[in-house]
């Protein structure tokens, strides 16, 4: 399910980490004293009234900044606030109204987003201190008086934001539908694939990398289903500070991967994969989400009878804890084997939500230990009781043993390749979780 994003924008040291902590209840932001610590985009799930969203931490903007790092931080707060929901906007009430303050509130207001004014630091507990008040010569509406570091005032501030927010928009009201996310570098080709799929020159397609600035779905219905194809901005590799446009476009890269069903990893034939294209899809992966690889540009690639195969064995190498991907070869401009791209999206979309019953999984479970008999150490052997299936998308298996700690990873490795063996589960992550039961009769 799609979430709504939030984004937390201020000038530096004004409590924005502090914030985003608190509100996350995790110190995934470091909060230092020292302006600018902040200085990429850091972004976690939070929850509040019972519903979730997306909240993002970002650099300090300093609007005059002419330092190349301090252009870069207000560079990649513009994206934020581009693919943000609502916006709060944090200001210092021990520093009173800066100029930067004034600057950003017209940015703000320019951005044609909701934005929620939030005074951080009244620390004091009692009416609110003369100072507070003045804040409202920044145009934005009733400001909310929070203390990022006790915690007081966060609940009204969420409740403020959420006023702003209809959550209907972002429940998914097609259960057939499967969303799908292309991902990759610039110019791999996802917009075109995007077009050959509609039969339409819907996305903009050009040989200049960066044209997709946002993500971008689209609805496609065929004889293989209904699908919503989320265009996103291409991830460049990381080069220098000023020329690093990729870093502005993982988030809306990560925030697809949120809201999709199936991931695309699309890889250009003539390059292979890069290092971004790696870390892009262990995210995915890490998400749970269903994955395919799709090779572009087949019909200009330079090959021989082995390349596929050869190109095959360096891309698992590089993606090796995606093993269980499908790769296909592709072409966006012809159509070369798409219908195949087709195919293995539904395929995988369906072995993500696939459910093994607790059953056939002892059936399982027996048949594995014997073929593999458990690790021993010290005279203790490993006894699994049973295993179970705890979830879906991605299928999550629990199994019950004697002792957590006999059960080693590759033991563990062992149980999920059986698991895809005798399943199948092609192009979708497993989880298997280790619990700890004790031995009927033993204390």
């Amino acid at each position: 399910m799609s979430k709504p994003i939030v984004a937390i924008v201020g000038r530096p040291n004004v409590g924005k980490s502090s914030l985003f902590n608190k509100i996350t209840g995790k110190r995934l932001s470091i909060v230092e004293d020292t302006p600018g610590v902040t200085r990429d985009r850091i972004y976690a799930d939070a929850e509040w009234a019972g519903k979730s969203f997306t909240l993002i931490d970002t650099g300090g903007i300093e609007p005059q900044g002419k330092d190349i790092l301090l252009m870069h931080m207000r560079r990649q707060v513009d994206i934020a606030i581009e693919t943000a929901d609502v916006i709060i906007f944090i200001t210092d009430v021990k520093t009173g109204i800066t100029s930067a303050d004034k600057e950003i509130a017209t940015i703000l207001r320019k951005s044609s987003k909701p934005v929620v004014l939030c005074v951080n630091k009244v620390d004091s507990v009692g009416s609110l201190p003369n100072e507070f008040y003045e804040f409202y010569n920044l145009g934005l509406g009733e400001p909310i008086a929070v203390s990022s570091v006790h915690g007081t005032g966060t609940g009204d501030l969420l409740d403020a934001v959420f006023e702003h927010i209809d959550f209907s928009d972002f429940v998914q009201q097609d259960e057939d539908l499967i969303k799908v996310a292309l991902l990759g570098k610039p110019n791999v080709g996802k917009s075109s694939l995007t077009n050959y799929i509609l039969g339409e020159n819907r996305m903009i397609v050009s040989d200049i990398p960066g044209t997709t600035r946002d993500a971008v779905d689209v609805k496609a219905e065929n004889q293989y289903g209904k699908f919503s194809f989320i265009d996103t901005a291409g991830i460049r590799k990381k080069k220098k500070v000023e020329e690093s446009i990729e870093r502005y476009s993982v988030l809306r890269s990560l925030a697809a991967i949120d809201r999709c069903d199936v991931c695309v990893i699309m890889l250009d034939a003539n390059e292979g994969i890069t290092t971004q294209d790696t870390k892009i899809a262990g995210f995915a992966n890490d998400k749970g989400k269903a994955l395919v690889i799709a090779v572009n540009k087949w019909d200009i690639a330079v090959k021989d009878t082995n390349t596929m195969e050869k190109m095959k064995a360096d891309i698992y190498r590089d993606l090796a804890f995606m093993d269980f991907a499908p790769i296909v070869f592709i072409s966006a401009k012809t159509g070369q084997r798409v219908d195949k791209l087709m195919s293995l999206i539904v395929d995988a979309a369906a072995q993500n939500k696939r459910r093994i019953t607790t059953g056939l999984l002892n059936d399982f479970l027996n048949d594995a230990t014997l073929r593999v008999q458990p690790p021993s150490d010290k005279g203790k052997r490993l006894k699994i009781f049973y295993i179970t299936q705890a979830s879906v998308c991605p299928p999550t298996f629990i199994l019950f043993v004697n002792r957590a700690e006999l059960f080693h990873f590759s033991y563990k490795r062992y149980i999920e390749n059986r698991l895809r063996e005798v399943f199948g589960f092609t192009g979708t992550p497993l989880r298997i979780i280790v619990r700890e039961r004790k031995e009927e009769g033993k204390l």
